[in-house]
């Protein structure tokens, strides 16, 4: 057997007294011989020639000598000897194989296994320097603690990964006979020597008492070798981008489980810059070059041999659009340092070198960093009221905050944006927070920030109106009653999206200047469900509202995937800032995408959107000329799993989505007040093409476009003879949707501030029932 491949065997001999060749039986045991070979070839760690041919004369054989001359050659590559006794007590001993592994890489070991009980469980194995490199859940009250129990190595010694290879051609249970092996994988961080503990069970109690089911190995690991990276963008200029990296048999490279930030233990790719380096044992491997959506994925297989002197790895982007250069900045008002995936120890959540690599990787220009309610008292350190010092233009980076896990976000959660101040007055921690959204909107609004709802749809699923989950708390995964947009029917208002927006949005508060600003400037769209999301807005618009729409991911949360799998393109004029960005939002002068379409510079009758207000005026019914240029990618062939899936499940918004059955295009819809009235159908094929479309405008309205769960441009707003927009559908369900919103959240809010909701609960439905009146 080649030097790279370690077998653990699992012999199930208390005594390890070798099994009589008589006392096993030929066919059985050498035709699992026989997937040992095929399982090893897989795995790109064979037996040496001589040692195939000595294993497939003994299986031709089919006898108890044949079985004497297989078990000869898998007993040299046996790790671990385990038995398994007539009472199903595991017990391990070391086997006789050289306890080799490699830096940054895997090994395979067969595991030797007499089964006196006949089990046929799974046979697990564990080891304590195996346990993760990091923490989750509640940080510590040090955020650079050790696991509590003394017995635990340290997170520093904890160098191994490992686990049992089940996948064919090997069973993925023990199969029962007297004698067997089974395949164990094992993996080292570390160069040097190395020692670790390793036990074997088959299942609750298994484990043979004392010392028995624990053996320890001293590993001799070998050092990888250094992998140089040339990485650059389109342009030939040096970048950061994504790197998945596999070998043959599918594990990623590195380690998953024993990474630490920049590289976060929950993906399996890695973002790596030009002249940075990798550590990869000898072997074949898979890699996946990208630099996120709007670069074009290259796949390549490469080798890592002594005989590559050079040891260069080369890549340059390859793109199918830059809406950059075309003056679009791509941006994502929502990702965390801490929370949810990420880890608690080492440290409380990862920092900003940390994320501003990520987005960098994912070409993403601008990332607003929330600190939210877990390692918030840590987190918040980070803030300082303009772009962060790791920012390298035209890569931004801010800290800024979401209510979440304190304050209003039981009525919903608030991204707020472009903070002077981060603390709400009266305290400097969380506890001291407002419980009515309006409330934390006055003082965020006050300082001139950016205001909207996190994941808007939560709470605000289509239910029918006899479904009992109205009136139970909101979860994930029930079936809509429809997916129709826009449609009427009242949702729960039981979650943590926009819900208390549908009061929010009739109230102006002191801007910083003293005079009167919206309380909301826009809903965050692309995370959940585009009916849920887009329902909402579509009515408060109708209702004569102005609220506009950013796209965000609440990585790692909602989606952990990678930052910037929601985005909201933003047209400037200038130099690009994080507060130019967001003002950008602001006037609605951006649109909102999965990164896989584009609709950009969308005009009506030459009034460009978010330029004078998006206001177009018209003395009189008549036709307006709406253009866009609008591009998107699709794979030739259909993703059926995602065209076909329900709304409610992830992705949320995939282009895949739109597409037109077994065709390469998807359509592109012209809106009047939400309802599709025209489209074009657009070849997915990275082009970038000049629409137009010429729609009768009979009445006051608001002009949008839309790629359905791909894309959003904002409204342009109509008026025809200065009339306003009002429809009186919209508004009835507005009005209703206040009533419902206030049964759900009424017992949320502080007895002290009670008096302050139901006061701004009256507003709004004065303001809906005026403009009912209208």
């Amino acid at each position: 057997m080649s030097a790279r491949i370690l077998l653990l065997a699992v012999l199930g001999s208390g005594c390890l007294r070798p099994l009589d060749a008589a006392e096993v039986e030929p066919q059985p045991f050498l035709a699992a011989a026989q997937r040992l070979i095929e399982a090893t070839n897989f795995l790109g760690t064979p037996f040496t020639q001589e040692e195939v041919a000595t294993l497939k004369a003994a299986v031709a054989r089919n006898d108890a000598e044949g079985v004497a001359k297989a078990r000869a050659v898998l007993d040299d590559h046996a790790l671990f000897h385990v038995t398994i006794t007539p009472e199903q007590q595991v017990k391990v001993e070391r086997g006789t194989a050289p306890a080799v592994l490699d830096e940054a890489g895997w090994r395979q070991y067969l595991v030797r296994v007499e089964n006196e009980a006949g089990v046929t469980a799974r046979l697990a194995v564990a080891s304590p320097q195996a346990r993760e490199a990091y923490v989750k859940g509640s940080p510590p009250v040090a955020p650079h603690a050790q696991p509590k129990d003394p017995g635990e190595p340290a997170l520093s010694a904890r160098w191994l990964d490992l686990q049992m290879f089940e996948s064919p051609p090997m069973p993925p249970t023990l199969s029962g006979l007297s004698l067997e092996y089974r395949v164990v994988q094992l993996y080292s961080r570390d160069a040097g020597k190395r020692d670790a503990t390793f036990s074997f069970d088959t299942g609750q109690g298994t484990q043979d008492l004392g010392f028995r089911n624990e053996t320890s190995v001293l590993f001799d690991c070998r050092p990888a070798r250094q992998v140089r990276l040339a990485i650059t963008d389109e342009t030939g200029k040096p970048c950061i981008a994504e790197l998945l990296i596999k070998d043959l048999a599918g594990r990623v490279y590195p380690s998953q489980i024993k990474r630490q930030a920049p590289d976060f233990f929950f993906h399996p790719q890695i973002y790596r810059g030009d002249g940075e380096t990798l550590k990869l044992p000898d072997g074949t491997y898979d890699v996946v070059f990208r630099r996120g959506p709007e670069s074009l994925p290259e796949t390549r297989r490469v080798r890592v041999s002594g005989e590559d002197k050079d040891g260069l790895w080369s890549f340059q982007v390859r793109r199918w659009i830059d809406p950059s250069r075309l003056g679009w900045w791509s941006g994502d008002h929502h990702i965390h340092a801490a929370g949810c995936a990420h880890y608690s120890v080492p440290s409380q959540g990862v920092h900003a070198p940390d994320m501003a690599r990520h987005c960098q990787g994912e070409d993403l220009k601008v990332g607003a960093n929330l600190t939210w309610g877990p390692c918030f008292d840590y987190q918040k350190q980070f803030f300082t009221g303009t772009e962060d010092k790791e920012s390298r233009f035209p890569f931004l980076l801010r800290y800024d905050v979401e209510v979440s896990g304190f304050g209003s976000h039981r009525s919903g959660h608030l991204c707020l944006l472009k903070l002077k101040e981060q603390m709400y007055p009266g305290g400097d921690s969380t506890a001291h927070w407002p419980t009515l959204c309006l409330n934390t909107l006055k003082w965020a609004k006050k300082q001139g920030a950016l205001c909207g709802p996190a994941h808007s749809g939560w709470g605000l699923q289509p239910l029918a109106e006899n479904d009992p989950a109205r009136s139970q708390p909101y979860k994930l995964g029930l079936p809509s009653a429809t997916d129709e947009l826009p449609n009427h029917i009242v949702p729960a208002f039981n979650g943590i999206g926009a819900c208390e927006y549908i009061v929010d949005v009739t109230h102006e508060v002191e801007g910083p200047d003293g005079r009167p600003v919206p309380a909301v400037d826009f809903l965050s769209m692309v995370d959940t469900p585009h009916t849920w999301e887009l329902n909402i807005w579509y009515h408060t618009l109708n209702a004569g509202f102005r609220t506009r729409i950013s796209g965000e991911t609440d990585f790692p949360c909602i989606y952990g995937e990678r930052v910037g799998l929601g985005r909201a393109y933003v047209k400037l004029d200038g130099r690009l800032s994080y507060d130019a960005w967001c003002e950008g939002i602001r006037a609605g002068r951006a649109y909102v995408s999965d990164g896989k379409s584009h609709l950009m510079d969308f005009t009506a009758d030459g009034l460009e959107v978010g330029t004078h207000g998006s206001e177009l005026r018209l003395a009189k019914p008549s036709t307006v000329k709406v253009g866009v240029k609008a591009a998107a990618l699709l794979d030739v062939q259909p993703h059926p799993e995602i065209q076909n899936a329900p709304a409610g499940q992830k992705p949320f918004w995939d282009l895949e989505r739109a597409r037109i059955g077994g065709s390469r295009e998807v359509p592109v819809e012209l809106l009047i007040n939400g309802y599709a009235v025209q489209k074009r159908n657009l070849v997915a094929d990275g082009t970038l093409r000049d629409l137009v479309f010429d729609v009768p405008v009979e009445r006051s309205c608001w002009l949008a476009l839309r790629i359905r769960a791909s894309s959003h441009t904002n409204p342009v707003f109509v008026l025809v003879n200065d009339r306003p927009i009002r429809d009186k559908r919209s508004l009835e369900w507005c009005l209703q949707g206040v009533d419902q919103c206030w049964s759900q959240k009424q017992a949320l809010i502080d007895p002290r501030e009670q008096q302050d909701a139901i006061a701004a609960y009256e507003h709004a439905r004065e303001v809906y029932r005026r403009r009912l009146a209208e």
